[in-house]
């Protein structure tokens, strides 16, 4: 099964690093996941979220507000 990752900000740095971890979080993983970014403010609203950067995975809001280390994000990923 796939697991399913969005990054939710504008393409700020913060943003773009936190695409940037969750990418090498998933391929240190060896996981099937495809990583997308919504950059919409209504699409990221919609998430509940006040701050981005924001990483949902699985439809869940995991991280917002910052960018969290890789193997933070390894830990989300495995949980």
């Amino acid at each position: 099964m796939s697991m399913e990752i969005k990054i939710l900000g504008s393409g700020c740095k913060n943003c773009m690093a936190l695409e940037a971890n969750a990418k090498a979080a998933v391929a240190a993983l060896g996981l099937s996941a495809q990583v997308t970014k919504v950059t919409e403010m209504a699409d990221i609203m919609a998430y509940g979220i006040m701050r981005t950067p924001g990483l949902v995975v699985n439809e869940q809001v995991k991280v917002f507000g910052r960018v969290p280390p890789v193997d933070e994000i390894k830990t989300l990923l495995k949980g």
